[in-house]
C-alpha cells in the first residue's frame, strides 16, 4: 500500500512539474540532441522571409565538451566549419535537414548514424546565448520541385505534448 501511494506521489510531482524522468523513453522518430533533456534558453523565430532576421533554430544549454548526439537517424551530409564555426548536419528521410553548432565533429560525411548516436562534442562560446556553453539546433525542410526551403522549430520534430491538468470532479 505504502509503495503505490509512493508510486502516486511521484507521478504527481512529476506532472506537476512539468519534468520527465531523465531516463523515460521517448516516443517517435526524433529525441532531444543532449542528454539529460536540456533547458531551451533561446526560442525559435521563425523569419518572415528566408534573408530577413530571425533565429532559425532553437538553443539548448549544455556543457562544453558534451555529447551532441544525432537527434534522427539519417546521413552526416557536413562536418566541418561555416564562418569559423563547428558545424554537424545531418539530412533525413524526407527531405528534413537538421544542423548543430558549435559542434566539433566526430563522425564523417557519409556516416549513417541513428537516433542517439553521439556526433561530436559541444564547443563553448555560442554567440546570443546567455549559458556558458550552448548547442544551437536547426531544422529546415529541403527545397523540392515544387517548394522552397523552409525553416523549421526543431522542437515540432519531438512530438512532445504539454501535460494539461483538468478539474476533477468525483
Amino acid at each position: 500500500m505504502l509503495a503505490r501511494v509512493l508510486g502516486i506521489a511521484c507521478s504527481v510531482a512529476i506532472v506537476l512539474g512539468g519534468a520527465v524522468p531523465a531516463d523515460a523513453a521517448e516516443a517517435g522518430p526524433f529525441g532531444w540532441p543532449l542528454r539529460p533533456r536540456p533547458t531551451v534558453e533561446r526560442p525559435f523565430d521563425k523569419p518572415e522571409r528566408n534573408w530577413l532576421p530571425g533565429h532559425r533554430g532553437v538553443d539548448l544549454a549544455g556543457i562544453a565538451g558534451q555529447a551532441v548526439l544525432a537527434a534522427g537517424e539519417g546521413i552526416v551530409v557536413f562536418a566541418g566549419e561555416v564562418a569559423g564555426k563547428p558545424v554537424v548536419s545531418i539530412d533525413h528521410p524526407g527531405g528534413l535537414r537538421t544542423t548543430y553548432e558549435p559542434v566539433t565533429a566526430q563522425v564523417a560525411v557519409g556516416s549513417r548514424v541513428a537516433r542517439g548516436t553521439p556526433v561530436g562534442k559541444l564547443v563553448a562560446g555560442h554567440e546570443g546565448c546567455p549559458a556558458a556553453a550552448c548547442l544551437h539546433w536547426g531544422a529546415r525542410r529541403e527545397s523540392g520541385a515544387h517548394s522552397r526551403r523552409e525553416y523549421l522549430d526543431p522542437l515540432g520534430l519531438l512530438h512532445e505534448v504539454p501535460v494539461r491538468l483538468k478539474p476533477w470532479e468525483p
